[in-house]
C-alpha cells in the first residue's frame, strides 16, 4: 500500500516535468510481454536488452544465472536499468525451472527465440496471449530445459549466410515488432492503476538524492 502522504513530500522534491514525464511513460509501460535471459554472460548484451526493454515499454526482465552472472554495464543501459523490474534466479543450479514457474503463474506462455525446431516466424506470431521470450546464453542458444517445456518457438526471418543475430539485435527486432502489434490492438495491454502507483512511487525514490534521508526527515517531522 502506498503512502500518500509520504508520495506527495516525495513528489516536492520534482519538478512538475518529471512527475508528467513518469506518467506518460507509465502509461505506456506493458507486462503483457517479459523477457527471459538465460545465463547472458557479457555484460554489454544484457545491457543492451535491458535498455530496449526501456524503449519499447516492457517492464520486467528475469535473468536466469546457472552459469553466469547477469551483469548490467551502466555505460551500455544508461540508466534503463533504474526504471525496468529486474527479477534474478540465482539460488541453485535448478534457476531455469524456477524461472519457468514463476511465469507459468502469472500467466504467461514460455516462447523460446530460436532459428530451429519448427519456429513460428515474427510476423505470424499471436501477440494475442501474455507471452515471456526467453533469450539464451550466446552462441549456444536457449537451454534443453527451455526447449522441452516451451509453449512455443519464435525466429526472425534470415536470408544470408549467417543463421543467427547477436542476442541484443534479436530482441530489439521481436520487441519492437510485437509492442507495435500490442498497441494498435484491442487487448488490454496497460499496466493496472495499482501497478502505476507502486512502480511510479518507486521512480520518485529512485529520481530523489539522499532520499533515505530526506524519508528519515519526514517520519521525524511526523513524529515531533
Amino acid at each position: 500500500m502506498i503512502d500518500k502522504k509520504l508520495l506527495a513530500y516525495f513528489e516536492s522534491y520534482l519538478t512538475q516535468k518529471r512527475k508528467d514525464t513518469f506518467k506518460k511513460v507509465l502509461d505506456q509501460r506493458t507486462r503483457h510481454f517479459s523477457v527471459v535471459l538465460e545465463d547472458i554472460f557479457q555484460p554489454h548484451n544484457a545491457s543492451a536488452v535491458v535498455r530496449t526493454c526501456d524503449i519499447f515499454g516492457v517492464q520486467d526482465i528475469h535473468a536466469i544465472e546457472n552459469k553466469y552472472t547477469n551483469k548490467v554495464s551502466r555505460h551500455v543501459a544508461k540508466g534503463s536499468q533504474k526504471w525496468i523490474t529486474s527479477t534474478r534466479y540465482k539460488s541453485d543450479g535448478n534457476n531455469t525451472q524456477i524461472c519457468l514457474d514463476n511465469l507459468r503463474s502469472k500467466g504467461y506462455q514460455i516462447i523460446a527465440t530460436t532459428p530451429h525446431n519448427d519456429s513460428c516466424l515474427l510476423q505470424d506470431f499471436d501477440i494475442s496471449k501474455k507471452s515471456a521470450f526467453v533469450f539464451g546464453v550466446e552462441a549456444e542458444g536457449v537451454s534443453e530445459t527451455v526447449i522441452q517445456q516451451a509453449d512455443g518457438f519464435l525466429k526472425i526471418p534470415m536470408v544470408g549466410f549467417t543463421e543467427s543475430l547477436n542476442i541484443s539485435v534479436a530482441a530489439a527486432i521481436i520487441l519492437q515488432d510485437v509492442t507495435t502489434k500490442l498497441r494498435n490492438s484491442d487487448l488490454d495491454w496497460q499496466l493496472s492503476k495499482e501497478e502505476k502507483e507502486i512502480l511510479y512511487f518507486d521512480w520518485v525514490k529512485k529520481t530523489i538524492k539522499n532520499v533515505t534521508k530526506i524519508e528519515e526527515h519526514y517520519h521525524q517531522n511526523l513524529n515531533s
